[in-house]
Parts: structure tokens; sequence; C-alpha cells
């Protein structure tokens, strides 16, 4: 079986919700009219022939009852009358003598008898009309039945004030019907629109197309909501594959350069034109540059997972820095760069050893290529509360404002040149980003044009709840 549209089902919605409320408002309808219109009637009656009914125990059946009768029957919608014999209401009367039909049942009658007040809604059996009367006793000084009060009124009469209170009431509930089923109409097809339309930049989406937005207005509902949040996928979807292919071109340029390199100086050799010596020097560095390149893309494919496995604990920070420092003395004595620590000594952070050094090796390795000689290079330790700051920072050309946000993407570089000169293979950062992450920690660049550049890294001295999971 097919099953049913979204537009389909909101109208069967619709449908059944104005079924409940016409059913809710003719139930409303109905108890309005009979217990309370009808209700208030039968106690109009009821009063009227008690009050009557205590007029003709102080005077008797005398001119002035009589009178008082005749002026109730007249001022009063309702037909007033009283029988000496009760027996006459069950053969019709006062309407008609010669029907044999009853208005009052034996049952009831026995009820008089008994001094109850009877209160009847049924048929008249002359007029064929129905009627709403009250049969109220009256009791001589013996306790004998004297006679009876009748007051009645055909129900049409009762019913006829009510007819423009329930027939403004059915205009009013149908108006809000037609209201209830022209904004959920509206609603229903707004909805399937916007369905529909995600559905077609979806499938734009899955043959590569990301460019396609869904149209947002001001208006705070939730099918805008809706809408901003798939336009937010569909922006994040067309970073992502952008970032893929850039990913890919960066890496087949990465790879292709060394490969090429050793290709053309393994032909130079074989062919003579080339010195064996230098050729081969020149093929072994190519061969450990593209060894440092796929060493680092495994790096970071690893450090972006959620399961990479950390040794956590405790770490004589500034110990390990100075460790790295005289490791990277060599290669800064080569440009002349000196090294001016300032660290405190005591400072503890709780993280994994080989890696906490490969974030500052990547660190200083920048800093070095990117100082000038003769210039220095300032690494400073300082705990801040529960925080452990560590800067490091050079004295080159700096970093332009536009580029800071991007320093830590793969294979992103300042110089859009990718010259050889340049090295690197635009990873050290994204791997520096990911190994404080792995730590709860922060990295940020702060660089200004023609000041240097500082990179700061903030991790905490003391242990996470994940760390011990973690181990």
């Amino acid at each position: 079986m097919k099953p049913l549209s979204i537009k389909k089902k909101v109208l069967f919605l619709i449908l059944a919700v104005i079924g409940i409320v016409a059913a809710s408002a003719l139930a409303l309808t109905y108890y309005l009219y009979q217990h309370l219109y009808i209700d208030k009637q039968i106690d109009s009656l009821s009063l009227q022939g008690k009050k009557l009914a205590e007029i003709y125990y102080t005077h008797g059946k005398d001119t002035y009852f009589t009178d008082r009768m005749k002026w109730a029957n007249d001022s009063s919608q309702a037909n007033v009358i009283f029988t000496d014999d009760p027996m006459e209401l069950s053969s019709g009367l006062p309407f008609d003598t010669n029907t044999n039909d009853n208005l009052i049942t034996f049952k009831e009658r026995q009820k008089l008898l008994q001094g109850e007040t009877v209160v009847l809604i049924r048929e008249h059996p002359q007029f064929h009309q129905d009627i709403l009367g009250i049969a109220i006793p009256v009791f001589s000084n013996n306790d004998d039945l004297s006679g009876t009060i009748f007051l009645s009124m055909p129900l049409s009469d009762v019913y006829e004030p009510f007819v423009q209170i329930r027939l403004t009431l059915s205009i009013s509930i149908l108006l809000i019907l037609l209201l209830i089923f022209l904004i959920g109409y509206k609603s229903s097809n707004q909805i399937v629109r916007t369905i529909n339309k995600m559905k077609e930049i979806a499938m734009e989406m899955e043959s590569g197309d990301f460019s396609k937005r869904m149209a947002v207005t001001k208006k705070g509902d939730e099918l805008n909501q809706l809408s901003r949040s798939f336009n937010k996928l569909s922006s994040t979807l067309e970073k992502v594959e952008q970032h893929r292919r850039e990913f890919l071109a960066n890496v087949s340029h990465e790879l292709r350069t060394p490969l090429s390199y050793m290709k053309g100086y393994a032909e130079g050799i074989e062919e003579g034109i080339i010195d064996q010596k230098k050729g081969m020097q020149i093929i072994k560095d190519e061969a450990t540059r593209l060894s440092r390149l796929v060493h680092d893309l495994l790096d970071l494919a690893q450090l972006e997972g959620d399961s990479y496995p950390l040794t956590m604990e405790p770490i004589v920070f500034a110990q390990l820095i100075h460790d790295v420092l005289d490791q990277m003395a060599f290669v800064a004595d080569k440009k002349s760069i000196t090294f001016k620590r300032m660290l405190e000594e005591d400072c503890i952070v709780y993280g994994d050893s080989d890696r906490l050094q490969q974030v500052i090796r990547n660190l200083l390795d920048n800093a070095i290529h990117y100082t000038p000689p003769g210039k220095s290079i300032s690494i400073e330790l300082q705990v801040h509360q529960s925080i452990a700051e560590l800067k490091v920072t050079d004295e080159g050309n700096g970093i332009p404002k536009e580029d800071l946000p991007h320093v830590s993407e793969r294979f992103y570089r300042v110089n859009k040149a990718r010259t050889r000169k340049d090295g690197g293979s635009g990873l050290g950062l994204a791997i520096v980003y990911q190994i404080i992450k792995k730590h709860h920690g922060t990295f940020d660049i702060q660089s200004e044009p023609g000041f240097g550049t500082t990179a700061i890294l903030q991790l905490p001295n003391t242990p996470f709840i994940e760390d011990v999971q973690i181990k």
C-alpha cells in the first residue's frame, strides 16, 4: 500500500479537527438548550405555580384566586389552568373533553396524589405538538387532594428564543471552522513546498552541487528555522567538499613533486648526465621529505579520530621544553638564531610526553624557518591558576590578518606560491591543533605583519576525568 503524502496527512488531520470541533459545538448547543434554557423555563413555571398554590391555600378558590389565575394566564407565555379533579388531566383536559388520550400517565397521577410536582415534556394528544408542562397539586385542610394547578407551554415557544442564539453560534462555529481549514490548508501547502524544495536541493547535493540554498524570511517560525538549519548544513557540506578537493589536490601536489624529482634524478644518473653522488643525495632528501609527509598525514588522520590512544601522565613541562630546545639548538645555530628561555620550572601538566614534544618541535621548526638570521626566538612558560600557558614568539615578517584564521588548516600556507624553498608540508600547525585539542587545551596564533608571530598554547595542569579513560 502506497504511504500517504504529508499534504494528505495534514489535510486529514485538519478535517479530523474540524469534525471534533463541529461535534463539540453540537454537543454544546444541545447542552445549552436542554440543561440551561429548558431547565430555566421549568424553574420559572414551577415558581409561578407555587405562588399560585400559596394564594389558593390563603384565599381558597375565591374571586381573588380566580383573578390571579386569569392574570397569570394573560401575562405569561404559559397556559395556566386550575382543575378540581386531577383525573381530568388524564383525559386531555382542559383542551378537549372528548379525547380518550391521556395527557399524564397513571404513574404521574399517583405522584400528584402523594403531593409531588410533576414535570412532563411530551406531545399533546390533541394538538400534536410537544409541550412543556408543570402539574402542582393542592390539598385541603384534611390533606385530601383538592385540585391541581397546571402550567403548560408549547416547546416551540421555548425553542424560538433560542433559535437566534443557536443560529449565531452555528454561524460563528462555521466561520471558525472555515478559518481553521484555510489556515491549515495554507500551512500544509507551505510545509509541502518547503519539504519539496529541500528534496530538490538534496538531489542537487547528491550530484555534488552544494551551492543551492533555501529561501529564508525574517519570520521566526519553525519552517524558517528548519530552512536556516538546512542552509547551514548545505554550507557546511559545501565547505567539507571544498576542503576535500583541496586536500586531494594538495596531497597530489605534495606527493607528485618529490616523486618527480626522484624519477628525474634517477634517470639523469642512469644516463650519466648527473653526478651520481649529488643525484643520490637529492633522491635521499626527497625520499625523506616524502616519508615525512606520509608520516604527518597518518598522524593527522589518527589525531582527528575519536579513539586515538594517549598516555596521560604528569609531566615537568619546563624540562620537556628544555629537552626540545637543546635538540633544535644545532638548527638554530646554523642561522645564528638565539633562544630566549623564560620558563617557570615547577610547572606540571598532564599529557602525553611524546605528543607534547612533537607540538613544541613543530612550533620551533616554524619559528626557526621564518625568523631571519641573527634574530631571536622567545619561549615563555607561565602558570595562571590551573592553566599552563606557553608562548613561542619569533621575529619574522608576521602573518596577514586575513590568513590568521586558516593557519591551522591542513596544507594551508601563507605563501601561496608554494615554493620548495618555503619547505614544510603545511600540516605542522594542523597537527599541533589536534594534539592540543586531545589534551583539552587551546591553541591560538597572534601575529601582525612586520612584528613577528606568537603561538600560544594553554594546557590544564590538573587531570581530567576523560584522561583516565584514555590511558
